[in-house]
């Protein structure tokens, strides 16, 4: 693939890339734009070597995860080594980051966590970034049938979730109404 195309799908599929990589960053803005704009260079300097097996957005998103999974990996392993070379504490850190979402988006977001890893990812692969199972599964790495099972647990196990927390119900109460707000 020449680079002039190359460019243009990039610029074509930026924002759900960049969507793609604040996922695969947990929600580390600044992570997500390293993440992505080392995916772009590698790519554009490199050469791509997207083969047509698939879409071009599921190459991406694939070429993206496993970035991130590298990226994850290494930094691993650099604090092990630090914390052997300096005897340091291993309690893990995690620096929460407020984000203004409705209270709705926040509880359901909740109850995503909640969920296996694959689940979450396959989801959010087919919801969010509206790939299908197929394509999803092409963007984990694992076979479509492995890929339906986690999307169907994950769907099944989500609305359990969301109807045992009330979530969905309250719309029909009126609790999230303009005349519940008076």
């Amino acid at each position: 693939m020449d680079r002039a195309k190359l460019r243009l799908l990039l610029q074509e599929h930026h924002c759900a890339a960049f969507g793609w990589a604040l996922f695969c960053s947990r929600g580390d803005r600044d992570e997500a734009e390293d993440l992505l704009q080392s995916v772009y260079l590698s790519l554009l300097e490199k050469g791509a070597r997207f083969s047509g097996r698939s879409s071009f957005k599921t190459w991406l998103f694939a070429v993206i995860r496993n970035r991130a999974l590298k990226r994850r990996h290494r930094l691993a392993i650099q604090f092990e080594r630090m914390k052997n070379l300096f005897a340091i504490d291993s309690a893990p850190e995690h620096q929460e980051r407020e984000v203004l979402r409705t209270e709705l988006r926040a509880r359901v977001e909740s109850l995503l966590e909640d969920l296996s890893g694959r689940q979450r990812e396959v989801i959010q692969l087919v919801f969010y970034h509206e790939l299908t199972v197929e394509e999803a599964a092409g963007v984990m790495g694992v076979s479509i049938g492995s890929a339906r099972t986690h999307y169907d647990r994950g769907k099944k196990r989500l609305k359990d979730a969301m109807q045992k927390a009330g979530i969905g119900n309250e719309y029909e109460k009126g609790r999230y109404s303009d005349k519940a707000a008076v």
